[in-house]
């Protein structure tokens, strides 16, 4: 047994790789590997004419254990609606493959298409997809047989059993012919009362829950990939229904695994819903010989823990080598008669070990203990830093091998193998351990005395956080978690189940290259690629790389880690005591402020680095969830920034906009993704239940179904956006037609974007009544804004709005006086002038201005000193060791905030793609 490195030397790595550290330093991360290649957008793209190259996100070159989904853009007007695709290998071999649109271009054509192929052994550089060409068919196709009572799936090596209704979800799993897997099914273990024995002096109550279904959808059914879509809540023996959940099943042709997608809603009260256990179960049937039974873990470094219910190693009569050989590789073990008879003969008094558990209660470590049967004492058995979350139960006759994604990132986890010493063994993949404390999803202080609004507004003033009774509440939240089943012929190899892991800890990918979507002019050409031809375009991108490294490095000194943490970032730093602001107000959490999401889409598609991608994915899939409410009185709407991801009373849309989401979505089309999108079609109607600006709002005002504030800052970016996206999805011209309505009637106000208050109809998106006055806020267009106004311009024309739109580009960061001259209305200037510099940016080249274009360099780059230097791009790093200064060893650079960081980010990725020939070449000379 090895665990691979140790936790010092894990460390040291860790600090010196921001790669590694962007993996969480997985030894199974392919992201963590050096690659002494430039990422894909600085190297040369293979051309296919009319067609789009293929490359894997980590350079593994094949996914053998699961079918890829994958996206892929287009230019407007190259693919007609319905075209067929077919997907190639680099030498021309045709790979079966099933496709399906994604988004429309107005014109009608397609603006992304989704693609699927089985498990692959190797798919070299050079692979392609290609449209208008007719795919190839899998040898064997998904079948499904949708049927009254349940649907079933064969892949070929397996055939699967959905259940239409009960607490059983997958009756059944057979691999060529033999049961392997039953009873799949969910399971919740609710506690009356939190862990604390002293709130709970007299011991709580635990109630088990188990996941019954409501409904059964299949959403895709083969030929290449099969997706079975199941809903219902967990109900308990005194009848209670409560925590809904979404569990989707995927299946590829050939293919021997099912992937599992679970999500939970989160509908109890959190004073008496405290959740002890949660996880997925099945049975694994064991007829083979106790001796001939094998259980596995595997470490997040590479290391396997592999035993058998019955061991023949280690004993004091030894049953010969090559009989110790073949259990050690998981092999049948020939006729005990055959073996030494002072074993073979008492081999009943060697104990079979009928249980064993793996607990990852932190991300720093993890520990194994069994024991022979319930009653006897558990052992310790062994223990390193992080595990995989993938284990094996089975015999030399077959088993299943499970994986839960992100397992030590996510804790606390566990892992439990049951009753593998009776003919039935069961495993639970503890998406929340029992061994853990309770949930506690209260909110964290008693309301420390504040009553009524005023004093809300002036407690804001302090820590940063807009507090208001009953608001912070969990009631609606959600969790995404990702497991695979590899229902296996016998017991796999090692050096096998290592592979499988390193596919559940980071899931092969495929993708097209950068400079093929930027060639296709998505989501508003706001980014381009690379380009360090100049010394002062070398600092912007070094300032950029930089940027990312400081902030994966920060995930992994802080263990931003969690069931309900993880993907997440914090807001800003404390530099008194040396830690980001976890339990101040609202600098904790950053929950989306300023949109950091938009920096690390942006540089994923302009640089096509995995190690931006998969932090760019953990950060959509926590906010999407955790972030943003599914049900009850917030539904469709996002928290605030604060200590609790739900605890700020600011319950708005610029947190639960789709404009976070469908970069994940169009690349990956990941179907629960895509239901976050849809949630968003109507997000207007929001305003019609809670007034964002209810603490502050002067006047009566009452909303009613046919006129809402929605200001034209972040509530109107995420309503267009919403729209925008659910039109380019299904085509709908009603979606259309309502960002018509509303693009017109901004265009007939008289101060356009800087209109301090409008009246919208919810139902048809126009502004029916506005202020005749004028007002600017520095958050207005951080939010989505620009990246929402940039698409509707570029498709739809609207001349009145592109005026209204561009006018606030050019003169938000222009003088006072300019403003006054120009629009005729006296504001002050705004702040986050350097953020604003892509509006000067976008207007520059809309208006073809060169004036505006050195301006825009003028705002991001030198502000108010009139000069650039290379040193706003060399961050001061400092290494804080462990002492009396600090716990641990930390680095701490003069980035330490989502403003200096993330939105300078998106800032910088937008005008190098809007006006880069206008950027100097040199920096001035200096004394």
């Amino acid at each position: 047994m090895t665990f691979g490195i140790s936790r010092r030397r894990f460390l040291t790595n860790s600090a010196a790789s921001g790669v590694a550290v962007a993996m969480g330093a997985n030894t199974l991360g392919r992201a963590e590997r050096e690659d002494p290649m430039p990422p894909p957008g600085e190297r040369e793209a293979p051309v296919v004419p009319g067609g789009a190259a293929l490359r894997w996100l980590e350079d593994q070159g094949r996914s053998p254990f699961a079918g890829v989904t994958w996206g892929v853009p287009w230019p407007m007007g190259r693919v007609a609606s319905g075209s067929p695709f077919a997907v190639f290998a680099d030498d021309e071999t045709p790979v079966a493959c099933q496709s399906w649109p994604l988004a429309y271009w107005p014109d009608g054509s397609l603006k992304w298409s989704a693609h699927a192929i089985g498990p692959i052994e190797t798919l070299a550089e050079g692979a392609r997809v290609q449209p208008g060409v007719e795919p190839a068919t899998p040898t064997t196709p998904v079948r499904v047989e949708d049927e009254h009572e349940q649907v079933t799936i064969s892949t070929g090596p397996i055939r699967c059993v959905i259940a239409r209704s009960g607490d059983v979800l997958i009756p059944s799993v057979e691999r060529d012919g033999r049961a392997a897997f039953r009873n799949g099914r969910l399971a919740c273990l609710n506690q009356n009362a939190p862990s604390d024995p002293e709130e709970a002096p007299s011991g709580c109550s635990v109630q088990p829950f188990a996941g019954a279904i409501d409904a059964v959808e299949v959403e895709q059914d083969g030929p290449v990939r099969a997706v079975v879509k199941i809903e219902g809540r967990h109900t308990g023996e005194d009848g209670r229904a409560w925590l809904p959940f979404i569990v989707r099943l995927y299946f590829y042709a050939g293919c021997d695994s099912i992937r599992v997608m679970h999500t939970i809603i989160y509908d109890g009260d959190e004073d008496a819903d405290f959740i002890r256990g949660l996880g997925l179960q099945f049975d694994v049937p064991m007829d083979d010989a106790l001796f001939d039974r094998h259980m596995r873990f595997v470490s997040a470094e590479g290391g396997v823990w592999g035993e058998a219910v019955q061991t023949v190693t280690g004993l004091r009569r030894d049953p010969g080598e090559h009989v110790r050989a073949l259990q050690i590789a998981g092999q049948k073990l020939p006729d005990p008669a055959s073996w030494d008879e002072n074993v073979g003969g008492r081999m009943h008094w060697v104990p079979a070990w009928n249980d064993v558990t793996l607990t990852q209660l932190s991300a720093d470590g993890f520990e194994i203990r069994k024991r022979t049967k319930p009653g006897c004492g558990w052992i310790f058995s062994d223990g390193a830093d992080r595990a995989a979350g993938v284990g094996y139960v089975g015999g030399v006759s077959g088993g299943v091998a499970f994986g839960l994604r992100n397992f030590w990132q996510s804790h606390p986890t566990q892992l439990d193998i049951r009753n593998a010493a009776s003919d039935s063994a069961t495993v639970t993949m503890w998406l929340w351990s029992p061994e853990a404390p309770a949930m506690d999803l209260r909110f964290y202080h008693d309301g420390l005395g504040i009553e009524g609004h005023a004093e809300e507004l002036k407690a804001l003033g302090i820590t940063y956080e807009d507090y208001e009774p009953g608001f912070g509440t969990a009631h609606g939240v959600a969790r995404t978690s990702e497991m695979n089943l590899w229902i296996a012929g016998h017991t796999p190899p090692n050096e096998r189940l290592i592979e499988f892991a390193r596919d559940v800890m980071t899931p092969p990918m495929l993708a097209c290259w950068p400079q093929h979507a930027v060639q296709c002019n998505i989501f508003g050409g706001l980014f381009s690629l690379p380009d360090r031809s100049t010394p002062v375009k070398a600092a912007l991108e070094a300032g950029l790389d930089r940027s990312y490294e400081a902030y994966f490095t920060q995930r992994e000194q802080r263990r931003w880690y969690g069931f309900w943490n993880y993907g997440d970032v914090m807001h800003s730093y404390d530099r008194d005591r040396h830690v980001w602001r976890y339990d101040v107000g609202g600098y904790a959490w950053d929950n989306s402020e300023l949109s950091p999401d938009f920096w690390l889409w942006y540089g994923y598609l302009r640089t096509g680095r995995a190690d931006i991608f998969r932090f760019a994915e953990a950060l959509c899939r926590h906010t999407g969830e955790v972030d943003v409410y599914h049900l009850g009185r917030f539904q469709d709407l996002g928290s605030r920034h604060n200590v609790q991801h739900w605890g700020d009373s600011a319950k708005q849309l610029r947190i639960s906009q789709v404009a976070y989401r469908r970069f994940y979505y169009y690349l990956t089309a990941d179907e629960r993704t895509g239901d976050l999108l849809a949630e968003q079609e109507d997000n207007a109607m929001t305003f019609l239940r809670l007034d964002p600006l209810r603490k502050i709002r002067e006047g009566d005002y009452t909303p009613n179904p046919d006129a809402v504030v929605v200001h034209l800052g972040t509530d109107w970016g995420a309503v267009a956006m919403a729209t925008l996206t659910a039109w380019e999805r299904t085509g709908d011209d009603r979606f259309r037609r309502k960002l018509i309505n509303s693009m017109e009637s901004i265009g007939r106000m008289p101060y356009g974007y800087f209109t301090d208050g409008a009246l919208m109809n919810p139902k048809t998106l126009e502004y029916v009544h506005w202020d005749e006055k004028y007002g600017m806020s520095h958050l207005s267009a951080v939010f989505g804004l620009n990246e929402i106004c940039a698409e509707l311009v570029q498709l739809l024309n609207v001349p009145s709005f592109e005026k209204a739109w561009l006018d606030y580009c050019q003169y938000y960061n222009a003088t006072r006086a300019e403003r006054k001259e120009a629009l005729g209305v006296d504001l002050r200037s705004g702040i986050l002038v350097n953020g604003h510099s892509r509006l000067t940016a976008f207007a520059a080249v809309h208006r073809n201005s060169e004036a505006l274009a050195h301006r825009a360099w003028r705002e991001l780059l030198a502000g108010d000193s009139e000069q650039f230097s290379p040193d706003r791009f060399e961050p001061v790093n400092r290494l804080i060791d462990a002492g009396p200064e600090s716990l641990k060893p930390v680095n701490e650079t003069n980035w330490m905030s989502t403003n200096d960081i993330g939105m300078w980010g998106t800032a910088t990725i937008q005008d190098l793609a809007l006006v880069s020939e206008y950027l100097p070449r040199d920096f001035p000379d200096r004394d």
